[in-house]
């Protein structure tokens, strides 16, 4: 029912999505060196490692990190990669994860395949058995503010509590904190 779900969902969400899409594309290739994508090795269901698509927000000489441990990760950022970030637009890609299979509409948020201790506190706490979001309870409660034993609690808690309605609330959730910009620091 939930693939169901995802499936029908992203390419509703694609049609209605193509024009800031495309507009978002241009905007990154005319403003910037490198490919419009970035794709990224994340961390999937039972730890499976996948090529996750967001566009490029920030520069082709930027370290392959998790942005909160770079020292100055302004100082990396395309001269729209704040705009981007900070509008959610550099996830729309993700769509073609979640039409892939890769990913779901709600789960926790997929790990850089270097983040060892966010990867170890979610085997430990069987978060890696679901597959990961593009939204889900750790990002409606806190997104980039939270630290890592915090939104792995928040991903069990969804792990324990999953269900068709409780997606819905985190979609309608994130769908305010997208537009309030709510809990992104970067």
């Amino acid at each position: 029912m939930k693939r169901i779900f995802d499936l029908f969902l992203a390419f509703i969400a694609t049609a209605i999505l193509a024009v800031p899409l495309i507009l978002t594309a241009l905007c990154v290739k005319l403003t910037s060196k490198g490919p419009v994508v970035y794709w990224s090795n994340r961390v999937g269901k039972n730890n499976v490692i996948f090529k996750m698509p967001k566009f490029r927000s920030m520069r082709i000489d930027t370290p392959a990190v998790a942005t909160h441990l770079l020292t100055n990760p302004d100082q990396y950022l395309t001269p729209i990669g704040s705009f981007i970030r900070k509008s959610s637009l550099d996830e729309l890609p993700q769509l073609w994860s979640i039409i892939n299979g890769d990913m779901s509409f709600v789960g926790p948020r997929p790990a850089l395949y270097n983040q060892d201790d966010l990867i170890t506190l979610r085997r430990e706490n069987q978060v890696h058995t679901i597959a990961p979001g593009l939204t889900g309870w750790a990002q409606v409660n806190g997104r980039d503010e939270l630290p890592i034993p915090v939104k792995v609690e928040l991903d069990a808690y969804y792990l324990q509590h999953q269900s068709f309605w409780l997606d819905i609330r985190i979609l309608w959730m994130t769908f305010f904190k997208v537009v309030r910009r709510d809990g992104i620091t970067h």
